[in-house]
């Protein structure tokens, strides 16, 4: 199956209105989101330091991913999705609201932690695939390629702008009042969404969703073409083996790198894979570079396990903040060439389902990446423990590679 190639005019999708609200919108959830790992992550490194309580925020995260996430798609099929990213808003509110209850009345406990850690994971099983169906609402065929572009960028601007917000929230107000602050962020997509004309879905009858025959036949459907298949292992290996499971466990490598306390050379190093994710965005958008194939993907995935090696086993802070950089750079290369590939070869009728399934691998996978990263790092240590998951992840990817090629 030939590939489609992206649109080259730069920005192409922020000339229509509606996706312009959308991308606004939709990246101040995701700063919210971050804002909120950064308090939230800090505070209980503070109480409790450790890294097994890490290694479980990144699995609680994902996990209802992984169980739920192509049953959510198959929703995203058959209902209005605006409800579902409102569902998905109103918990990620009341869970930084809680976070404060907990924070003021000094009750942090590691029970509570955990309540709260699950109910933000499933948050985002109800708002990331309605939120991917809704951009073919809001776009026509011509602008997809730069709105699954810019869908994916406004993932690393919110993650660049939140640690910055974060520190400053936590610096300026303390954990309670700034993620106070921080809720209120959620407000504006979760009113916003409900003005938007939504024409529903217009290729599956509005019937009862089917459970595991609707998740089956999604699974089919990618099994049965190459580039959903081949860009769906190669997401779900990479959120297997690393995902996003270092960034939980910050605190702990600023510690090794001699950063120890909230200050700005903490939060730099949390902003630094997010800053080369954003400059990769714009650089991608605006030069018409590396067109959406299966094999640059998998090379990109590669380079990025390689990065996080260096990354793990370095001891040099300004190294790891440049090293995190360009992996951030590359990271939203091979995700957004991912999702590029799947949103376009996905079947309209089934456009939900698919992404669902694509979805479950890219983020339900991370669950284990919190296994490998936090639980094992508890034992052995966090270096040593994304030194061997990143060394397991390019051995993979060039076996997938190498699979392709035979395909």
């Amino acid at each position: 199956m030939r590939s489609p190639v992206a649109s080259p005019r730069a920005f192409a999708s922020l000339v229509n209105p509606r996706f312009r609200w959308y991308f606004l919108f939709a990246t101040a959830a995701i700063m919210a989101d971050s804002v909120e790992h950064v308090i939230s992550y800090w505070v209980m490194f503070q109480k409790f330091h450790s890294p097994a309580l890490g290694g479980f925020a990144v699995i609680s995260h994902w996990a209802p991913h992984l169980l739920f996430a192509a049953w959510s798609g198959a929703l995203a099929d058959r209902m209005d999705v605006r409800r579902l990213i409102q569902l998905g808003m109103g918990l990620l509110l009341s869970v930084s609201v809680g976070w404060g209850v907990i924070f003021a009345t000094d009750t942090v406990a590691v029970w509570k932690a955990v309540v709260l850690l699950i109910v933000h994971g499933s948050a985002g099983v109800f708002w990331l695939p309605a939120a991917q169906v809704l951009i073919h609402e809001l776009v026509d065929h011509e602008q997809l390629p730069s709105a699954v572009r810019l869908n994916a960028t406004s993932r690393y601007i919110g993650f660049l702008l939140g640690p910055a917000l974060g520190a400053g929230l936590l610096l300026a107000f303390g954990s309670t009042w700034g993620i106070w602050i921080n809720a209120l962020i959620y407000l504006p997509m979760l009113i916003w969404v409900v003005r938007i004309p939504y024409r529903g879905p217009r290729h599956a009858p509005p019937r009862a969703v089917r459970g595991l025959r609707d998740i089956l036949i999604g699974m089919r459907t990618v099994a049965a073409r190459p580039v959903l298949l081949s860009m769906t292992l190669l997401a779900g290996a990479a959120s297997f083996f690393i995902g996003n499971a270092y960034q939980a466990q910050m605190p702990g490598f600023a510690t090794l790198l001699g950063q120890a306390r909230a200050d700005f050379l903490y939060s730099l190093l949390l902003a630094a894979d997010a800053a080369g994710g954003l400059a990769a965005g714009v650089m991608l958008e605006t030069r018409g570079l590396l067109p959406p194939k299966p094999r640059t993907a998998f090379v990109l995935a590669m380079a990025w396990a390689t990065l996080l090696g260096a990354f793990a086993l370095s001891s040099w802070y300004w190294v790891s903040v440049v090293v995190l950089f360009v992996a951030g750079f590359v990271e939203l290369a091979f995700n957004a060439m991912a999702q590029t590939l799947v949103q376009l070869n996905a079947p309209g009728d089934m456009r939900g389902r698919v992404i669902g399934v694509f979805t479950m691998a890219a983020l339900g996978m991370r669950f284990f990446s919190g296994i490998s990263t936090g639980v094992v790092g508890a034992i052995v240590g966090i270096r040593l423990s994304l030194a061997v998951s990143a060394a397991a992840l390019l051995l993979v990817c060039i076996m997938l590679a190498a699979w392709l090629r035979r395909r």
